[in-house]
């Protein structure tokens, strides 16, 4: 039977509005309810991801890892390194180091199975943190800013742990690296002069330039086995300084981003969710979950108390740095494709992965969300009138 493209369409679309309108009525992120509703969906509608999906939703992961990037003030980040160094490297590490002790130890997995394990658990999810920062606002605050900082240090340590582990070093890696090279040094020179030449339009030729970056890079890094959100995410970072001058190209791309892209992200995320899986795995689940949980806590709490980060504060950035799910996906498909996981292990490591991005994330937006302190705009240096020559 032929699949009909525009009713199918019609109902990942119907679910994306019925998530927004649940979210608006709970005040609670529209991410997560995605993530649920796409659950509901898997399970008792049948909704199944299919290419067009896949592409949808990859597009989604890719400028919403861009748009978080382009979150990055240099100044704040300059301001708060240590914190921000501190808080990223341990949120990868406290996690990775916990979960590979209970895989190899409790469980018994071979070590190419628990180093999977420990990736996958040891994310921050870039795409969650992100969304729920714009939602409530906190994109403009010192605190959302260090948070984001500290998922990209996080995520970095995912990705290199995952390349040298498990990577295949040959001419292709070597160009991707090249490659995102000379685009990091070039594009903070380009991009201002081109924006400016080609002006507002109605065809959007910034936007347009933005996505041939992104999928180029995004290209052959999959060639080498890497991934395409890796590269958006360092784009978004070194533009970072044009964007926040000039807010009405990120907030056009954003735009496009949370109307038809990220709703399929992450619908595509919750419909991966079997109900039968977690219900003979729920143990298990619960324990990847609580070890990611707790490691991450023991790691990060301290550190926000190191760096006086007020109580709220403190357990806010601990919890939404112990989301995950962009890079945990990621990690575990990457091992079940090269048959290291088996499709038990993998189904497992998702819906923990899931589980995270919706857990820590409802917790700290209940109850533990801090003071909202926007950040004042930068002064703007007077220039000084030009007096005509004599």
């Amino acid at each position: 039977m032929v699949e009909n493209i525009w009713l199918m369409s019609a109902l990942w679309v119907g679910l994306a509005l019925m998530a927004t309108l649940i979210s608006i009525r709970l005040a609670v992120s529209v991410a997560l309810i995605e993530i649920m509703v796409g659950a509901l969906g898997g399970n008792l509608l049948g909704l199944a991801p299919n290419e067009w999906v896949n592409y949808l939703a990859g597009m989604g992961a890719i400028l919403l890892t861009f748009l978080a990037g382009a979150e990055l003030d240099p100044a704040i980040i300059r301001r708060n390194l240590w914190s921000t160094m501190s808080i990223g490297a341990v949120g990868f590490f406290a996690p990775y180091l916990g979960v590979l002790a209970y895989t190899v130890y409790v469980l018994g997995w071979p070590l190419p199975q628990a180093q999977i394990a420990a990736i996958a658990l040891s994310t921050t999810s870039v795409a969650v943190v992100y969304a729920v920062m714009v939602e409530t606002g906190f994109n403009r605050t010192e605190i959302g800013k260090i948070i984001l900082a500290g998922c990209f240090v996080n995520d970095v340590g995912t990705v290199l742990a995952l390349g040298i582990v498990f990577a295949n070093y040959n001419l292709w890696l070597a160009a991707f690296g090249a490659l995102t090279a000379v685009a990091l040094w070039l594009l903070p020179r380009f991009v201002p002069w081109f924006f400016n030449r080609v002006g507002e339009r109605v065809s959007e030729p910034e936007i347009k330039f933005i996505l041939l970056v992104l999928f180029v890079l995004g290209g052959v890094g999959a060639k080498a086995n890497s991934e395409a959100v890796l590269p958006a995410y360092l784009v978004g970072m070194v533009l970072a300084p044009y964007f926040l001058k000039n807010r009405d190209v990120a907030h056009r791309v954003r735009t496009i981003a949370f109307t038809i892209l990220t709703p399929f992200y992450f619908l595509k995320a919750g419909s991966l969710v079997k109900f039968e899986t977690v219900a003979a795995a729920a143990g298990l689940i619960a324990a990847f979950l609580a070890v990611k949980m707790v490691t991450k806590t023991i790691g990060i709490w301290p550190l926000t108390k190191a760096f006086r980060f007020d109580h709220r504060e403190g357990i806010y950035t601990t919890l939404m740095m112990s989301t995950g799910l962009t890079f945990g996906t990621i990690s575990a498909l990457f091992g079940l494709t090269n048959g290291i996981i088996d499709q038990d292990q993998y189904t497992v490591l998702v819906v923990a992965v899931i589980g995270s991005a919706v857990v820590p994330t409802l917790i700290a937006q209940k109850w533990f969300q801090p003071a909202f302190k926007e950040l004042e705009p930068e002064p703007q240096p007077e220039i000084a009138e030009e007096t005509p020559n004599a």
